[in-house]
């Protein structure tokens, strides 16, 4: 957990957090804030589950500071300093559901229990927030988008142990066993054109339900919209019938679906049925031929219900499976994942030398999927991929990058690397811009609103977002970098001009001069008069 404490006497903010021994209530780090403006720009950054802040602080009170969390983050736990015993200030603490309210000094023993209070408060909310009977109840919700989505993953060749097989049929209440099962895949004919701006996943939640009336008779039945626009049912005979007859069963029930949506629903099906298969290991080989015999065999016909015929005779022996299954190098590329991109064509190269090495087409289909993952991922960004990889163009024009195995794989591992580090250059300039803009913008402003959220807002940026970047490019924070420029400005005023300190705190972002006069001293052991004398 982490926690902050809040208050414009410095010495109190640097006496509890660094020598109070927070360790031992679980808090892992102690930020200090000066002001509340201070708290709040760190509470933008940094998941604060604590705050701990005097009531009475210039430009802010504490009452009004928890007014502000209040507003973006209701779990933050608050707890209330005062030097004064004031029934008001009490009433509004509770009101804000200030964990307690304690009159300064505290004793370490009054400290310490409002703070554990605070963390088992934390603790109690968050576990009802993750407990079991939640995570039911959510899973409830979504179990049809749960059991459709493990469903299309399987169909995509997407691999999983027994175990965990085992144990997403069982969370997703799916009664699915291992073994014998079968693959209907349904086609709206064109009568269903017409829903397809108003009602069309209605029409197909209406055949999914009927098909598990008809077909769930006889058969567990387990369907999705796949992404070829086919309704897809996984179907398993149930444990009380028998395997007599299983052959033909299925090309009954699909003829009595097809005629029941044609009678009510005013629209035809075509249906392929594919042979038993072993479950869950044959499924994704089994979509592909049902998938493959509409495309190849029913074509333009409508209303059939056809079985798939031998497997062996109708599925190509040559398909190149590393290269298509999800996720694809092209999806990575997109969001830049350069490693998983590299483990994406080791995988390639891998299938390529254990199955296809004499195989010159299989090395040809790789090398013009990789290439053409390269080309999108370069006019994407802006760019041709010539311009980016240089002579490396040179075997992609001519070919020769194709000609074997080992010299497509050094090409796109090469080209791979060429790619990350112009983005990782590109990250960098953009990051520079944003820095420059942010210095840029606080310097001409900073008489006026300059915190983290305005800086955030002129850039486009998120509040924490921009402040990772500028941490990473600068090393220091961008309330480190506002604080010293506020002091240097502060420095050059009183030096170069005769203006009142209260007019350079105005100029310089402090509203109330008493609380710049304390920054300032606090910064160099001076009041900003004693400095200007001082010169």
């Amino acid at each position: 957990m982490q926690m902050i404490i809040v208050d414009d006497e410095a010495h109190w903010v640097d006496n509890l957090s660094m020598h109070k021994p927070w360790h031992t209530l679980g808090i892992e780090q102690v930020h200090k804030a000066y002001s509340a403006h201070e708290a709040l720009q760190i509470l933008e950054t940094h998941p604060i589950d604590i705050v701990i802040s005097d009531v009475l602080m210039p430009e802010m009170t504490g009452i009004e500071l928890i007014e502000r969390i209040r507003m973006f983050d209701k779990k933050i736990k608050c707890i209330i300093l005062s030097g004064h015993s004031d029934f008001e200030f009490t009433k509004e603490a509770v009101r804000h559901q200030a964990v307690d309210y304690l009159l300064k000094p505290p004793t370490d023993n009054e400290l310490f229990d409002a703070v554990k209070a605070a963390i088992d408060q934390l603790n109690a909310e968050w576990e009802s927030i993750s407990s079991y009977e939640r995570t039911q109840y959510t899973l409830r919700e979504n179990l049809p988008l749960l059991r459709g989505q493990l469903l299309l993953d399987a169909f995509r060749g997407h691999r999983m142990s027994a175990d965990e097989w085992s144990r997403k049929l069982e969370n997703y209440g799916l009664p699915f066993r291992y073994g014998d099962c079968a693959l209907l895949l349904v086609r709206m004919e064109e009568e269903f054109g017409q829903y397809k701006n108003n009602g069309q996943q209605l029409m197909e939640y209406a055949i999914i339900n009927m098909a598990e009336e008809i077909i769930g008779e006889f058969t567990e039945v387990w369907g999705v919209k796949e992404e070829h626009g086919y309704l897809a049912f996984l179907l398993q005979l149930k444990e009380d019938h028998s395997d007599v007859g299983k052959e033909t069963i299925l090309e009954k029930l699909a003829m009595q679906l097809q005629y029941k949506v044609k009678q009510f629903l005013k629209g035809s099906l075509s249906i392929v049925i594919t042979e038993w298969f072993q479950f869950p290991d044959q499924l994704s080989d089994y979509y592909k031929q049902a998938s493959a015999y509409f495309r190849q065999i029913v074509g333009d016909e409508r209303e059939f219900v056809m079985r798939v015929g031998d497997f062996e005779q109708n599925v190509s022996k040559g398909t190149l499976d590393a290269i298509h299954m999800p996720p694809t190098l092209i999806n990575l590329l997109e969001v830049g994942r350069w490693d998983a991109a590299e483990d994406k064509l080791g995988t390639v190269f891998a299938e390529l030398d254990e199955r296809w090495s004499e195989s010159w087409e299989h090395c040809m289909e790789a090398g013009f999927s990789i290439a053409s993952s390269f080309t999108h991922i370069a006019h994407r960004n802006g760019y041709t991929l010539a311009n980016l990889i240089g002579p490396e163009i040179d075997p992609l024009q001519s070919g020769e990058a194709f000609s074997s195995i080992s010299k497509l794989r050094k090409w796109s591992l090469g080209v791979l690397g060429k790619l990350k580090e112009n983005a990782s250059n590109e990250i960098k300039d953009i990051r520079s811009l944003y820095v420059k803009k942010v210095q840029d913008f606080a310097e001409k402003n900073l008489h006026l609103d300059v915190s983290l959220r305005a800086l955030a807002d002129h850039v486009n940026l998120h509040p924490t977002h921009l402040s990772k970047i500028y941490k990473i490019e600068t090393g220091e924070g961008i309330s480190d970098y506002m604080s010293s420029l506020r002091m240097e400005r502060a420095c050059h005023l009183l030096r170069t001009t005769d203006k009142k300190v209260y007019q350079i705190s105005m100029e310089v972002g402090y509203l109330d001069p008493a609380y710049f006069i304390k920054v300032f001293k606090r910064q160099f052991g001076v009041t900003p008069q004693e400095f200007r004398d001082g010169i």
